[in-house]
């Protein structure tokens, strides 16, 4: 019921338990939510932990409150997930990844279930954002989207590929040495060609009267339900971000152009070093290499502070921020797990 109050917990709380080697037990889970305790996807990340190290699980049932999970080994090798709804299948994902990235062998993972849905990183935003910054930190995975997954019907299915780290290095944004670049996909399925069409061109064209050219790609996805959406994306000079806006019914395609556009030309115009979203999705990494992170960003939200709550209390890292020059917060994380993680090595 800490923070955030959702799911971050739940799955930060399960990777660290793997890495670390560590039994925890979960209270409360998500009990301030209109429907609390475990939903599908959270079911499926406990079992997906559950599944790469051999766990003890205790309580992991629809609505549960409580939850003991006692983890065994990483056992690298194949494994299949199914959310069964439209959870995000990229959050189940990011639950086991990190474990399987130190682990001394390669896995291969099979997700399905939601891959471009609300409150969660698309499938795009991993593979675009998450995945190069990771690279760069040393961990080694490549992801294929083998179907779309819309709300309300799902069904989407990722693929993972994932090898032993090579040598574990902090992550430090802002060197300005190369230009930024932004690029992006309009995608939808089961809709008229036009839709994305529109999407990219608003996009495009919010862009362009700010001085920003990027080049965006129209796709058209195989899927169980319509949907669409706009992705953009940002990199060079040490700088990443990612922008994502979906369509929904009524929505105006032009709207959904803008809107991604608006949330890129936001991360651009704030100088800062990474996204909200990445900030808090790279604290786990960076508490699992041995020398200390730093970066920047526009603001600490909600799960960029429930999830250093987690790391500090759980004695993994030591986080701290500061506001500096330009109206942005300086994040510094300070390993303690990631200098006893040689047997992963």
């Amino acid at each position: 019921a800490q923070g955030e109050g959702g799911g971050q917990i739940l799955r930060t709380g399960l990777a660290l338990a793997v890495l670390a080697g560590r039994p925890v037990e979960f209270v409360n889970i998500r009990a301030r939510r209109p429907k609390p305790g475990l939903r599908p996807q959270h079911l499926a990340a406990v079992r997906a932990a559950a599944a790469v190290c051999g766990a003890e699980v205790r309580g992991a049932e629809p609505g549960a409150s409580k939850v003991y999970f006692a983890p065994g080994p990483v056992r690298p090798g194949s494994y299949r997930v199914d959310v069964g709804t439209a959870g995000s299948a990229l959050l189940v994902l990011q639950t086991v990844l990190l474990p399987l990235a130190c682990a001394p062998g390669p896995s291969r993972l099979e997700i399905t279930g939601g891959t471009h849905v609300p409150w969660s990183p698309c499938f795009h935003y991993v593979d675009r954002v998450y995945r190069p910054v990771l690279a760069g930190m040393g961990f080694r995975f490549r992801i294929e989207l083998r179907r779309w997954g819309w709300v309300p019907a799902g069904g989407g299915r990722v693929t993972c590929d994932i090898t032993p780290p090579a040598a574990r290095r902090p992550f430090a944004g802002g060197d300005g040495e190369a230009p930024v670049r932004v690029a992006g996909v309009s995608a939808s399925s089961r809709l008229p060609p036009h839709v994305r069409e529109r999407q990219a061109r608003a996009a495009r064209e919010a862009l362009e009267r700010r001085g920003v050219e990027a080049r965006v790609e129209t796709l058209e996805g195989p899927a169980d339900s319509p949907g669409s959406l706009v992705f953009l994306w940002a990199s060079g000079g040490g700088r990443w971000g990612g922008a994502t806006a979906l369509g929904a019914r009524g929505k105006p395609a032009e709207r959904v152009g803008a809107e991604a556009a608006a949330a890129m030309l936001d991360f651009l115009d704030s100088g800062a070093d990474v996204d909200p979203h990445l900030a808090d999705q790279l604290l786990l990494p960076a508490a699992a290499v041995p020398e200390p992170s730093r970066f920047t960003v526009a603001r600490v939200t909600r799960h960029l502070a429930t999830h250093a709550q987690v790391l500090r209390e759980t004695g993994v890292a030591g986080i701290g921020w500061r506001s500096v020059p330009g109206g942005l917060v300086a994040v510094e994380i300070e390993p303690k797990i990631g200098k006893k993680l040689e047997r992963y090595d």
